[in-house]
């Protein structure tokens, strides 16, 4: 059976080899020690193997062939580990998760990720979806405070170190959890540090981070890196929740990335550190970027929900302890579902695929068509709409007038065909979770007419576009030949024009009140009253339309 594999690299996922002067006949090459890391990102809590598109991945021959799932991600691990492999990861393992994790607050993914052998894992932004406070829970162990233990009983905390250096808890400016730990294997140390970015506190929740700082990425893994140099460490890995997008069309035998943050983080961090593991972009490469003194260093990523395995290889010096940098080898492994799937971890994600059925499977409504993220030329899209409307309902008895939905919150369409049993057309909760995952609080705050104005300016930036879905009875025209902050329009709420004077009463979910996705303008609000979880309002909002049909996509107007 061939095993398939993405290369995804410079010089075929090998760093160039550094140019050694010639040493003198009698001097002896130093003793080195061989170490194997195996790495994983972006998992998101996908004990299940993912479907559509969120379930292939490109092998090196270009093609497209499923991929994931915990069962088979535990066999491939076995199979690329040796007697002195380690397995790291880069944050995002868990939150935005599958109903079978998130439902016991990704206690299951944590438990499944420390049995298959990570020691030590970045955060990333989504590990603070529900509160750092909560995040700790997850590192040290204890039952939930609101929801008690899981039917696994009491959490008995992640079996590996989460690490978050440039996460500063400001009271104590201190890291709030470890910012980098060691490991010795097959004789020698290596260090881990892990950041996350630094853009987190614009796309997380702001009551859930208050008291923390988010350093500058770099600054924190020099600071980290030459901690662990005072203590004899030389080899160094950074993992950093961070990374970039790939050129379109890009090969699987080349680098392909487009240099942004990921690249700035690679080539500025502290010469000390060797290897470069990140994620966040959920885009697969094997590169070689320079170090501050010009020296290649491998950097990666591995896609995402478990669809592909970082292997790095290296010999580290024994006299030096540093990574011998000629020796770095790079390869993405596809995790395919050719191979037989692990027969333990089969049975633990059956366990609690059979403890969440009940609330999984249960029907709450109908639809005649699919609802999908698919985009009119304006932005706007069915199943925004359908959160929007969803959002404006569960908050009409606090008098809102309009809602606004942040387009990145919906995280999956609503297809009419079943999924399961329940029969085509049938919505169920299971469904409707993967919609809306993130169990963010609704809320509304006054703006003026002026404000509503200036927040709708807010969905371009000068390198991004983030078009919100408003409910039905707001509309708006936008046009993006015009410069960025004039680019929106005839304003109108139940068919009358905004007056830049008065006020009105806007719904939206607790992210962006808090100013998530840059929406800023929403921090300005006034009276701000929160209501129902927005999963809970979407779900009774489905119940009450009986047989839902999707909305024509006329609130936007322009292109």
């Amino acid at each position: 059976m061939t095993r398939r594999r993405t290369i995804l690299a410079c010089a075929a996922a090998t760093v160039t080899v550094v140019a050694v002067a010639a040493q003198p006949a009698a001097a002896r090459p130093a003793p080195t020690a061989a170490v194997r890391l195996l790495s994983l990102n972006d998992f998101h809590g996908n004990l299940e193997a993912p479907t559509g598109s969120s379930g292939t991945a490109i092998d090196e021959n270009g093609n497209a062939v499923p991929a994931g799932g915990a069962a088979y991600v535990a066999t491939h691990l076995k199979r690329l580990a040796d007697r002195h492999t380690l397995t790291v990861a880069q944050g995002d393992l868990i939150g935005a998760s599958p109903l079978i994790s998130a439902a016991y607050h990704d206690e299951p993914s944590v438990q499944f990720l420390g049995d298959v052998g990570v020691t030590a894992s970045a955060v990333g932004n989504h590990e603070f979806d529900e509160g750092y406070r909560e995040l700790q829970r997850i590192q040290d162990g204890g039952c939930h405070p609101v929801d008690g233990c899981s039917p696994a009983g009491r959490w008995r905390g992640a079996k590996y170190d989460y690490l978050a250096a440039n996460v500063i808890l400001e009271k104590r400016n201190k890291p709030v959890l470890k910012p980098w730990t060691v490991r010795r294997i097959n004789g020698v140390k290596v260090g881990f540090i892990g950041v996350v970015t630094r853009t987190t506190p614009s796309i997380v929740t702001a009551d859930g981070i208050r008291g923390l700082r988010f350093d500058d990425e770099v600054a924190a893994a020099d600071r980290s890196a030459r901690e662990l140099k005072r203590r004899g460490v030389r080899a160094i890995v950074l993992l950093v929740h961070e990374g970039d997008q790939v050129k379109s069309g890009s090969r699987p035998d080349e680098c392909g990335v487009v240099p942004g943050a990921g690249t700035r983080i690679a080539r500025d961090a502290d010469p000390e550190i060797d290897v470069v593991l990140s994620g966040h972009t959920h885009q697969q490469y094997v590169c070689s970027v320079p170090d501050p003194k010009g020296r290649p260093r491998l950097y990666s990523s591995g896609s995402s929900f478990g669809r592909v395995i970082t292997q790095v290889d290296f010999q580290v010096n024994k006299r030096t302890g540093d990574i011998v940098r000629s020796s770095l080898k790079g390869d993405n492994h596809v995790v395919t579902r050719d191979v037989p799937q692990d027969p333990a971890t089969v049975q633990f994600v059956q366990t609690w695929k059979d403890r969440v059925a009940a609330i999984a499977n249960k029907p709450i409504g109908k639809i005649t068509a699919d609802l999908t993220r698919a985009p009119s030329p304006a932005g706007e899209t069915a199943l925004g709409d359908v959160v929007a409307d969803a959002q404006l309902a569960s908050m009409k008895d606090k008098g809102a007038q309009v809602a606004l939905m942040n387009p990145g919150g919906v995280r999956a369409d609503l297809t009419y065909k079943a999924s399961g049993s329940e029969g085509d057309g049938v919505v169920t909760y299971g469904e409707a979770f993967t919609v809306q995952p993130f169990s963010n609080v609704m809320g509304q705050t006054s703006l003026t007419g002026a404000q509503l104005d200036a927040l709708l300016e807010q969905q371009w930036t000068a390198t991004t576009e983030k078009i919100l879905q408003p409910s039905a009875n707001l509309h708006f025209t936008i046009d993006r030949s015009k410069p960025i902050g004039d680019r929106v329009s005839a304003i109108t709420i139940d068919g009358k024009p905004v007056d830049p004077a008065a006020t009105y009463k806007v719904s939206a979910n607790n992210f962006l009140l808090g100013g998530g996705d840059g929406f800023g303008v929403f921090t300005q609000g006034k009276d701000q009253v929160l209501g129902p979880i927005d999963l809970d309002g979407f779900v009774s909002y489905l119940g009450a339309q009986g047989t839902l049909a999707p909305p024509p996509l006329n609130r936007i107007s322009g292109k």
